[in-house]
């Protein structure tokens, strides 16, 4: 970033924010201000009814680098005034700090290069991550003698298992892309050159959906994290399709859509 490029780059386009993180020559650390303009560009979007989904990336090389230590340690000043309760990036009610506020849209974490630590949290707070063949991903806390906060022994184990997730926690060493996507932390990697068209195709095919349904199950999915048998996860899901009501008087109007749709994605190289 040179002096007057903003900290984070926003682009909309049909139904698609891709939000961009941007401090490349930093790789994009999280200094104050980048968190608070991170917040405030994810808040937009959700509040923007003509958005359905958000690709989030970072400024090559990396997608991002972890809280800014030299801001955090003192050694430079802080960037930004702190926000009251409410206004940004906090501590919520059930302990975890967030740097991408509760969206009700997905969010797709496109991670085209190191994502390290807080940088881990932020992509970890993400709906789901598709990566470069560049990404690297790290746990670091330990290695700097501080205390994960954002989500990183939470998320991360839901993502890959507890004991993969100890591991990278205890070692601080690096997994690549490869690894990333065989244990699951990621949905898929693609090159390089394509990561940012292939995300943003992903994030226009749920924009194209129904947009009540895309967020009520999205929503769901979020609530089911929280039950603890089969049988609580199986009432909810009950309970969902018995209550649901919006678009259901559509099915008959979307339904050449869908089919054709569905023949597109099926459909062989010889047919």
């Amino acid at each position: 970033m040179t002096d007057g490029e903003p900290l984070v780059l926003t682009d909309t386009s049909d139904g698609v924010t891709t939000v961009t993180l941007n401090r490349p020559a930093a790789r994009n650390a999280l200094s104050r201000a980048l968190t608070h303009a991170l917040w405030d560009a994810m808040n937009a979007a959700e509040a923007d009814p003509a958005v359905r989904a958000v690709v989030l990336t970072g400024a090559d090389p990396a997608f991002c680098a972890g809280v800014d230590l030299a801001e955090v340690s003192g050694a430079v000043p802080p960037s930004a005034a702190p926000r009251s309760p409410g206004a940004g990036p906090e501590r919520g009610a059930n302990g975890l700090f967030r740097f991408v506020p509760a969206m009700t849209k997905p969010v797709i974490a496109a991670v085209n290069g190191p994502a390290v630590t807080g940088g881990l949290e932020v992509a970890l707070q993400c709906t789901f991550l598709v990566a470069s063949e560049r990404a690297r991903f790290a746990d670091t806390h330990a290695r700097l003698g501080v205390m994960p906060g954002g989500g990183a022994t939470v998320l991360l184990a839901r993502s890959i298992g507890a004991r993969r997730a100890i591991e990278m926690s205890l070692t601080g060493n690096f997994l690549d892309a490869a690894a990333a996507l065989r244990l699951g932390l990621v949905n898929h990697v693609v090159p390089h050159r394509d990561l940012l068209p292939f995300a943003q195709q992903l994030a226009n095919d749920i924009a194209d959906n129904h947009g009540p349904a895309v967020r009520r199950l999205l929503a769901h999915y979020h609530q089911l994290a929280n039950t603890s048998t089969l049988d609580e996860a199986h009432l909810l899901e009950g309970y969902l399709a018995e209550t649901w009501r919006p678009g259901t008087s559509q099915i008959a109007a979307r339904r050449a859509d869908v089919t054709a749709r569905g023949r597109d994605q099926t459909r062989g190289p010889n047919t």
